[in-house]
């Protein structure tokens, strides 16, 4: 008996040595097998960003194209690459170099795009580990807790600053954004949004009512559906500085009745701005009106809509004769226009907001979004737009529940699944620059003069540079209905463009909803000035490349019918 028991232990000790070494085995063979497939995909990526892969160059600078920097420095006669979309579809002489090789190449620029898209999501995880980090320190604070309130979004009663956090919400977040702005109530709801104000909300409801937790808050309540939870934030204003977002919106004409334009006045002797905003901040309104000794507050409206800016010196005591009066933003935000939501039913029409990564696209849906009161989609998902209330940015992209769509993709397949498309455009310069401080300092950051200095930025440059003018040029071959916004123009004239936009997405809006959003125009996601350098970031070499590409598409549009390029893409 016993030795019938030792031989079985014996062969199941060998058994266990032959599993353990098929295992070992089958893990050194998948090893072996990623590894060589990522050497594939890293050759065939260096080949598809390298400089000499960009696009062929047109004969003569009468039509200046596409250059391949090869050609900068072995100059030799090459192929002409028409520009006109037709000319796209013909057959060319040499196929390697052929107008049809801008399709080919396309298909090496999706690789890019793909890279770019996994160090994006990549990069936003530290980003957002940092932010939770900096935030753990402020977990002592609570507040006073003043009880469960109704929340009505039409008419809110917190009608101060309001952002989201929709994955790190906390507290004593909420309440600190509040009281670095003076604000003397703090409310939460569905457990990410945070309102701040100075007036306690009217209607009370129950205490169960408020079931929220807080998304980044164990234990820590946050409101619920259509419901606050207020705290009362007195005690953290010592530290605060009070009423500093107080900005400057210039000298105006005086509406010839101020009191039925303005709901709220003050006439006070020696009236300063820092009495007046503090008064209009109080009444929940985002601007103080100053004109002598009295204090108006009120919002722009189709009677004050503050297009047009009068010379300062007509403000000014000696001139002024009551025609004229000082404009302030206070920090309490404009909320007209800050509700929104998925659409009810699904889209019809599948629509496509279009641009090279840095083109401003992150900032032309926060003003769609706004302007026409409904989410827009991705087709990305960005953790750190979507914690500050880009809400599509969770949906799936092809739900049909979102406004249109974000997407830096371009190529006949992706292209064709959109019915139509905003195409927004941005001179390169800045669209490279923007991109990579985006890359390298985040959203809001800037990129550190040495990373510039680096090798870093000429690789970037010869990646992307190419990838900007194939973007434009693959959307206006595949493109079924478009329409071409400028960037610089959007910036110009805010209004007009923004009206072209909600018009070909099929919505109409109020004249006091586009006021609001051209109040609340720069959004949670735009670099705090320009931050200048004592060095050109872009060589000659760079330029020549960059300059080719702009030419290119301009006369690719043109050839579309559509308006050239703005006068400043003009090559430096």
């Amino acid at each position: 008996m016993a030795k019938a028991f030792f031989r079985l232990q014996k062969f199941l000790r060998r058994t266990q040595f032959l599993l353990f070494f098929l295992t070992a085995a089958y893990l050194m063979a998948g090893s072996l097998l990623l590894l060589q497939r990522t050497r594939l995909v890293i050759q065939q990526g260096s080949r598809g960003t390298s400089a000499n892969q960009a696009l062929p160059v047109l004969d003569g600078m009468a039509g200046v194209g596409i250059v391949d920097p090869r050609m900068l420095q072995n100059p030799r006669p090459g192929p002409r690459l028409l520009v006109g979309m037709d000319a796209l579809q013909e057959p060319a002489l040499d196929q390697q170099h052929s107008p049809r090789w801008l399709v080919s190449r396309n298909s090496e620029l999706r690789q890019l795009r793909r890279r770019w898209f996994h160090r994006f999501i990549s990069e936003q995880e530290p980003m957002q580990t940092a932010g939770f980090k900096a935030r753990k320190h402020t977990a002592e604070h609570k507040g006073t807790y003043m009880g469960c309130f109704s929340d009505d979004s039409r008419e809110r009663t917190l009608k101060g600053a309001v952002f989201y956090d929709l994955r790190k919400m906390t507290v004593s977040h909420c309440q600190e954004a509040c009281a670095e702005k003076a604000y003397t109530y703090a409310g939460l709801a569905y457990g990410a949004e945070c309102y701040c104000g100075n007036r306690l909300p009217a209607t009370a409801s129950k205490p169960e009512e408020c079931n929220s937790e807080c998304k980044g808050e164990k234990g820590s309540l946050c409101g619920g559906v259509d419901r606050l939870s207020v705290y009362r934030v007195e005690e953290l204003q010592a530290g605060a500085r009070r009423r500093r977002n107080v900005i400057y919106r210039g000298c105006f004409r005086a509406p010839e009745n101020l009191t039925d334009t303005f709901p709220a006045s003050l006439i006070q002797p020696n009236l300063t701005v820092e009495m007046c905003s503090e008064f209009c901040s109080k009444k929940e309104f985002p601007l103080a009106v100053i004109r002598g000794q009295e204090c108006h507050c009120g919002y722009p409206t189709g009677r004050f809509p503050l297009h047009d800016g009068a010379d300062g010196q007509l403000c000014s005591e000696l001139h002024n004769e009551g025609k004229y009066c000082l404009v302030y933003q206070t920090p309490v935000q404009d909320t007209r226009c800050t509700d929104r939501k998925f659409l009810t039913t699904k889209s019809k029409v599948f629509v496509a907001l279009s641009s090279f990564p840095g083109a401003g696209n992150t900032w032309a849906r926060h003003l769609i979004e706004h302007a026409t009161g409904y989410y827009t989609g991705s087709y990305y998902f960005d953790g750190a737009l979507y914690n500050k209330g880009f809400k599509g940015e969770k949906d799936h992209w092809r739900s049909r529940r979102t406004i249109c769509v974000k997407t830096h993709e371009s190529g006949k397949t992706e292209i064709e699944m959109f019915d139509s498309a905003i195409l927004l455009i941005r001179n390169p310069y800045k669209s490279l620059m923007a991109e990579f401080n985006r890359k390298y300092a985040g959203h809001l950051g800037y990129a550190a003069d040495r990373t510039w200095k680096s090798k870093e930025w000429p690789d970037f440059v010869n990646s992307y540079a190419s990838w900007w003018a194939s973007h434009v040029l693959d959307w206006l071959k595949y493109g079924k209905r478009l329409l071409v916004i400028h960037y610089e123009d959007l910036k110009q004239s805010l209004i007009p463009k923004l009206k072209e936009m909600v018009e070909f997405l099929n919505m109409t809006v109020t004249e006091d909803r586009l006021l609001c959003v051209e109040n609340n125009r720069e959004g949670n996601f735009k670099r705090s000035g320009a931050k200048q350098k004592d060095f050109e970031p872009f060589t000659q070499e760079m330029k020549d490349l960059i300059n080719r590409y702009i030419l290119t598409v301009d006369e690719a549009l043109r050839g579309r019918n559509f308006s050239g390029l703005p006068r400043e893409y003009v090559p430096r």
